[in-house]
């Protein structure tokens, strides 16, 4: 009897800013892994997401939007966390805005001939094009950009094209064996990503008011026979910043506290002590000593 041959590789999502990457991830996986705001730049680590199937592993990388501001050590760690990846990975999906081509998805397209992994062209946020014909106007321009493998007009947020999405990406993917256990959702602690969880809350709570120069560290996690104990620290720049995260008699903070409780708990199936403090270190978003101790070094 011929056995059926295992397909599996790496995956990466790239594109600039704010285009959807996180939220197509997360519905790949039907999970929620990737955090997503309407804030550009929300996410800046890459992230990994395993989707395994009876003949395919296909694992997925989130990555920082590519972006032009590059004048912070953030900026500068965000860009290589987006394209350190690309050398190495079997398939690229190229994710834009339907309708909307800008000048850091001309600097995305332009590394893309470098790439030996074939590249799809992932139209994301079609459902915000109301008139079909411009949709095909425009997708016809972008088209002429590049030998894309595929063209797949989606709505990341609606659900649409998701399964043509994961269908082409298996017809790509090289014949290996798994590379992670079937029930394996991604290569990232719980500790990562309870940061995360908190930092997205804090992002979606203050929106414009507060800059990019916010991040989460966990400093203690511990498990206890039916209880969880975090201690989080959010770090900020200057006092300023850490008045509007703690705003009037503390009531900023401790929403910003229940809403990420509520998630991390989701997350662990479990009950949760969450004790978050704020606290300034100034200038840590320019340094590169302080991002490594801040855990801005691990995966690039």
């Amino acid at each position: 009897m011929h056995q059926q041959t295992y397909h599996c590789g790496y995956v990466a999502i790239v594109g600039r800013p704010n285009v959807g990457k996180s939220t197509l991830l997360n519905h790949i996986l039907g999970t929620k892994l990737s955090i997503t705001s309407r804030k550009p730049q929300t996410t800046r680590h890459q992230i990994l997401g395993v989707k395994s199937t009876p003949q395919t592993q296909a694992i997925y990388v989130d990555t920082p939007g590519i972006h032009r501001r590059r004048g912070s050590a953030i900026n500068r760690y965000m860009n290589r966390a987006a394209t350190s990846v690309l050398p190495d990975v079997d398939v690229v999906l190229f994710v834009i805005q339907a309708d909307a081509w800008h000048d850091e998805d001309q600097d995305v397209l332009e590394r893309l001939p470098s790439i030996k992994a074939p590249v799809i062209l992932i139209v994301n946020k079609t459902d915000q094009v109301s008139q079909q014909a411009d949709l095909l106007k425009f997708v016809q321009v972008i088209a002429a950009k590049f030998s894309f493998e595929a063209i797949i007009p989606t709505s990341a947020l609606k659900n649409q094209g998701i399964e043509q999405i994961e269908k082409s990406v298996a017809a790509l993917l090289p014949e290996n064996p798994a590379f992670f256990p079937e029930d394996q959702l991604t290569d990232r602690s719980t500790r990562f990503l309870v940061a995360e969880i908190i930092r997205e809350k804090l992002v979606r709570e203050l929106g414009q008011e507060l800059p990019y120069t916010s991040t989460v560290v966990i400093e203690k996690y511990s498990e206890e026979a039916a209880l969880t104990r975090i201690h989080a620290v959010i770090h900020v720049e200057n006092n300023g910043q850490k008045a509007i995260i703690i705003g009037r008699k503390g009531e900023r903070l401790k929403s910003i506290g229940t809403s990420a409780r509520k998630s991390i708990e989701a997350l662990i199936a479990g009950k949760v002590y969450l004790n978050l403090w704020v606290k300034v270190s100034e200038n840590w978003s320019n340094d590169e000593r302080a991002l490594r101790s801040l855990g801005y070094d691990a995966d690039v």
